[in-house]
């Protein structure tokens, strides 16, 4: 199989082919657009997405200097302003002893002959040299820290930093030196922290080069559909795939249910449905 001219992998494609090969191959490969809502009930889901870029993009300027009085009117709807004031009051404790922050970066490496990329909501380097990854996150629903270590991301960016992070820093990254951060405006007070290590980066490098070569090699037509049929309620592409017309609704999963069982909030990551870029 050829990849599309100017293909590059992240943490999104991996895990939409975990999730569901056949959709990995409609969206990236094919690039096939399919008029279907995602969630239900859809203007309500677009406010909360739009909300959610919003914030990100408080955050963003903040980091970079702009006043915290010039940026508060914007934060003006009752949840994004919680979400805001959340951030304000957790932002010391979560930027610990930064000495230099990287907001909205994104570095880029070369694995089995593919480019993997990873975009970073923050970096902030430490005074005692460890590169903190900082992810903001508008979930409703928070997964568990085992779910969330499976994850994609959380394979993918601190090998990335490993591998790319000298071309920002000026200087080899150990492994070790990295920590990954989620922190979520629904548990603010409870950031999920990964720590790394040479045996964590060693089974993600082994891991992610798999992954990558086994679909550089996969021929087109040879993606299956989930056989978790469940997963297609969330996904646009479930009419093509006859897997159902009516679009989920978020409140119909629980958070507490295994993959296959009775509910996705735990398997499924909410920031990706509907990402929008700003």
């Amino acid at each position: 199989m050829t990849l599309p001219a100017e293909f590059s992998f992240n943490q999104s494609s991996l895990q939409d082919y975990l999730d569901c090969q056949r959709r990995f191959e409609l969206r990236y490969l094919l690039r096939l657009s399919w008029p279907a809502v995602e969630i239900e009930p859809a203007l309500e889901n677009e406010r909360f997405i739009r909300r959610g870029s919003t914030f990100h993009r408080l955050v963003h300027q903040h980091l970079i200097g702009i006043p915290e009085a010039r940026l508060a009117p914007y934060a003006d709807e009752p949840e994004l302003s919680q979400w805001w004031q959340a951030y304000l009051k957790q932002a010391g404790k979560l930027l610990g002893d930064c000495l230099s922050k990287y907001p909205e970066t994104m570095l880029t490496t070369e694995l089995a002959g593919q480019i993997l990329v990873a975009k970073f909501d923050l970096l902030c380097l430490q005074e005692d040299g460890t590169l903190r990854i900082i992810d903001w996150k508008t979930s409703r629903f928070p997964p568990q820290r085992r779910r969330l270590a499976e994850r994609m991301q959380t394979h993918i960016y601190p090998f990335v930093l490993v591998r790319a992070g000298a071309s920002l820093l000026g200087r080899e990254i150990q492994p070790v030196q990295v920590q990954m951060v989620y922190w979520y405006t629904s548990q603010p007070e409870q950031p999920l922290i990964f720590a790394y290590d040479q045996a964590q980066y060693a089974r993600d490098e082994q891991l992610l080069s798999s992954l990558i070569s086994g679909i550089a090699s996969q021929a087109n037509g040879e993606f299956p559909l989930t056989s978790y049929e469940e997963r297609c309620r969330l996904c646009t592409y479930r009419s093509l795939c006859q897997r159902g017309v009516q679009a989920g609704e978020i409140e119909e999963f629980s958070g507490d249910s295994e993959p296959g069982t009775t509910g996705l909030l735990d398997d499924l990551d909410f920031d990706q449905i509907g990402e929008i870029e700003y």
